[in-house]
């Protein structure tokens, strides 16, 4: 171009356009070359690193995740807000699984599984290069994953970090409760012995400083062991003895439900006679948690209604805690659940379900998901209810827990609805009928359909 600039000015007019034109010619089309290559250059390295990344096998790893954890297509395309709770759970499951993050946290990751997607994420879990921190009361799943235990002794107030897996650790903390009652008991002996001896020296003047020594030596013993851990404390429970009512004290006819065009459930009918025990099943997104959520007066039916009978008082277990104020505290949820129940009542009753103390004024949005489960289940208990709708009452229990959740069922003479992934909970209740959603058909309970349970 300098050159160029040089010779123009000895050029004619007419030339000199000429040439000025040209050159603007060239240099446009060489900038768009260079333009258009620099583009080229910007999407190769794009799709370079794309494909680097997986990107490519992205869709279908996301795919085959959703489709291991029983979430079809029809769910992926719907509205979170019309979802049940256990596809909002398994879509937030799946989401964390397919971030690669380098350490996962999962809390009570199983809850709202069928069985295969349990074993399949036991493998999942297995063979992810990351970290994983969980927290689970499913034995199997921590049995073939973990390869560190972190107990929370809450009687000792500390944390005991084991350096091996599940069932190892299961035998060392036995060893180890074992060696810290061996070691009290010791270290008391040598502390009597002492503090007997320093007695015996300290009558006599000249002995008193050795006596002292004694007494210090006695305090130090003592003072450097462990504590024993104490049996864990657990949740005392008995559903309450059911107020008197009709013979039949809730029936529903013509039920429906639809979200959008997502039709849940069509034309059920079901009436709960007093003490009936009822199993609902079905798949997940089946309508159960909607069709308890209707009969506990939560949500109203597209169509049809609901018939209460004579003395009707239900107590409804909602498996997101949806009965729980989250902006009261406990106490105020315990005492708003039975209008007549005094503060020194509803702290008996707090009490047996662990809650002593302060933690009766604690803000209920603050509690963990297995206290929040204590507490609903304590509201149930002072309600005096003759019909319990139960949502997955034994998610976010620890076994202790569970069992006795387990025998309060066995032992209830009011009605029940249950709707359960556990077989356990199942036969606690001992069914008599058996209602699959989303069709609505009624049955009489056999063993076959036991065998759904874990697959529902």
């Amino acid at each position: 171009m300098q050159r160029l600039d040089a010779i123009l000015p000895l050029a004619g007019a007419s030339l000199r356009s000429e040439f000025q034109y040209r050159a603007n010619v060239v240099t446009s089309i060489v900038g768009g070359l260079i333009y258009q290559l620099t583009g080229f250059l910007v999407v190769w390295i794009i799709v370079d690193r794309f494909t680097a990344l997986g990107g490519y096998a992205a869709e279908a790893e996301a795919a085959s995740i959703a489709s291991n954890l029983n979430l079809p297509d029809r769910i992926l395309d719907q509205p979170l807000k019309t979802l049940s709770g256990g596809q909002r759970r398994r879509i937030e499951l799946a989401r964390i699984l397919f971030s690669d993050a380098e350490t996962m946290i999962l809390d009570e990751p199983t809850n709202h599984l069928d069985a295969d997607s349990v074993i399949w994420l036991r493998e999942f879990l297995k063979s992810y290069r990351g970290g994983v921190i969980v927290i689970s009361h499913d034995v199997e799943l921590v049995g073939e994953t973990v390869n560190r235990v972190f107990y929370l002794d809450a009687n000792r107030s500390v944390i005991d970090i084991y350096n091996m897996g599940w069932k190892h650790y299961q035998r060392q903390r036995v060893a180890d409760e074992e060696r810290r009652k061996k070691e009290r008991v010791n270290a008391e002996k040598k502390a009597d012995a002492l503090r007997q001896q320093a007695a015996k020296f300290g009558a006599k003047a000249t002995k008193a400083a050795a006596a002292h020594q004694m007494v210090a030596r006695a305090e130090k013993l003592l003072s450097g062991l462990e504590e024993v851990r104490q049996a864990d404390r657990v949740a005392k429970l008995r559903f309450p003895t059911p107020a008197a009512c009709g013979r039949t004290p809730l029936a529903a006819s013509d039920l429906s439900k639809s979200y959008g065009s997502l039709e849940i459930f069509t034309a059920v009918d079901l009436a709960i006679d007093r003490g009936s025990k009822v199993v609902v099943i079905g798949l997940n997104g089946a309508g159960k948690t909607t069709l308890l959520r209707i009969l506990g007066g939560v949500d109203a039916p597209d169509t049809g209604g609901i018939e209460p009978g004579h003395g009707l008082r239900i107590g409804y277990y909602a498996q997101e805690h949806e009965t729980i104020d989250v902006a009261r505290t406990v106490l105020q949820n315990m005492v708003s659940s039975s209008p007549n129940l005094t503060e020194t009542e509803a702290r008996k009753v707090l009490g047996s379900f662990l809650f002593t103390g302060d933690d009766v004024h604690k803000p209920a949005g603050v509690l963990s998901g297995g206290e929040k489960t204590r507490l609903a289940l304590a509201m149930i208990v002072v309600s005096g209810a003759n019909v319990l709708l139960l949502d997955e009452p034994t998610n976010n229990l620890d076994p202790a827990s569970r069992a006795e959740i387990l025998d309060a069922l066995a032992h209830y003479e009011g009605a029940v609805v249950l709707v359960s992934h556990d077989p356990g909970a199942v036969e606690a209740l001992n069914p008599e009928r058996v209602l699959v959603m989303p069709d609505g058909v009624e049955d009489h309970w056999s063993a076959e359909y036991q065998e759904l349970i874990e697959l529902a």
